[in-house]
Order: C-alpha cells, then sequence, then structure tokens
C-alpha cells in the first residue's frame, strides 16, 4: 500500500471520467452507500465532472499515476438563499480505503470550495455506514440528523444520516459568489 506521500491530489479532467465511473459502479450496484441503481456510464461521468467543475470543485486522487479515488461538491438545494452551501462526496476504490485519501482529498476539496465562497457543506450517509461516519467526524463534521427510511435499494427502506461543517470562516455576513 502508498503512503500519503505518494498520491497526488488534482482537479478531475474528462478523461477521468472512465476510472471515476469504474470506482463507483460498485458502490452502485453492491451497496446502499448511493441511492443511484444503474451505475453511471463514462460518458455521463464526464458530464459530471465538467458539471461539478464549473461551480464547485471534481478532485481526483492518483497513486502511481492510477486514479484511486475522487470527491466532489453539487448543490444541496436548488434555491439563491442556499448558494453558499454545498453537497460533498468521496468515493475510494477498495484498495485505497483506510489509507487516508478519502481525508487529504476532502482537505483539498474544502479548501477549493472555501476559495469559491462556500461557508457550510453537508454530506449524507446511509446507514449503517460507521466508516463513513467516523472519516466525517474526524474532519469536524456536527450531526444534522437522520431521515427515516427515506430510500429504497436492495430490497430495504434505508436510513441517510446527515451532517455538516464549516468552510473557511464563519462570519454573520454574506460573502460574495461564491463562484
Amino acid at each position: 500500500m502508498s503512503t500519503i506521500v505518494d498520491m497526488l491530489i488534482r482537479p478531475a479532467e474528462e478523461r477521468d471520467a472512465e476510472a471515476c465511473a469504474a470506482i463507483y459502479a460498485p458502490y452502485v450496484r453492491d451497496t446502499t452507500i448511493t441511492f443511484e441503481t444503474e451505475p453511471p456510464s463514462a460518458a455521463e461521468m464526464a458530464v459530471r465532472i465538467a458539471q461539478a467543475a464549473k461551480s464547485y470543485a471534481w478532485l481526483v486522487l492518483e497513486v502511481g499515476g492510477q486514479v484511486a479515488g475522487y470527491a466532489y461538491g453539487s448543490p444541496h438545494k436548488e434555491r439563491a438563499a442556499y448558494r453558499w452551501s454545498c453537497e460533498v462526496s468521496v468515493y475510494l476504490s477498495p484498495d485505497r480505503r483506510r489509507s487516508g485519501g478519502g481525508k487529504a482529498l476532502y482537505e483539498a476539496l474544502f479548501t477549493r470550495l472555501a476559495e469559491r465562497g462556500y461557508r457550510i457543506a453537508v454530506a449524507g450517509m446511509t446507514q449503517p455506514n460507521e466508516p463513513s461516519m467516523g472519516l466525517h467526524r474526524a474532519l469536524g463534521f456536527e450531526l444534522i440528523g437522520t431521515y427515516r427510511r427515506i430510500g429504497w435499494k436492495h430490497g430495504a427502506w434505508r436510513d441517510v444520516t446527515w451532517m455538516q461543517r464549516t468552510l473557511g470562516l464563519d462570519s454573520d455576513e454574506a460573502p460574495e459568489g461564491p463562484h
């Protein structure tokens, strides 16, 4: 296993879409971690990367020149008053879990999002998912609450727990942006 020194985090590009789709597909097919039921194609993933990069960010983790994970920001809600908040997600290939890659990706993502004017990040985790809960707690996320039996996947109703953390400076004044 590589150490954190061997990791490179960079903005995602269209050429990363196939690798990101391959990392994500087992989460879609085999787990309840995401509520998508069909894995997106590489072409769909390229569209998602381009959309996130415009206003938020999409970063990839490279280990040995290969994409081993990714993290991105997306809209939390569409209404204008929510424009300073975003939802964040991180996905790693199975051999990269608990290697420091998720933490490193998220820290870089939070910096990028704060630079763009976002002040709150929220994350939802289908339960049970103690590894993800632990990662988010370690990165300063605080519990918001749990939507009970909100989604149906793999033959059962699933709960989703939501957490949030402040990005950048916490102020009572609305900043310019985000952009």
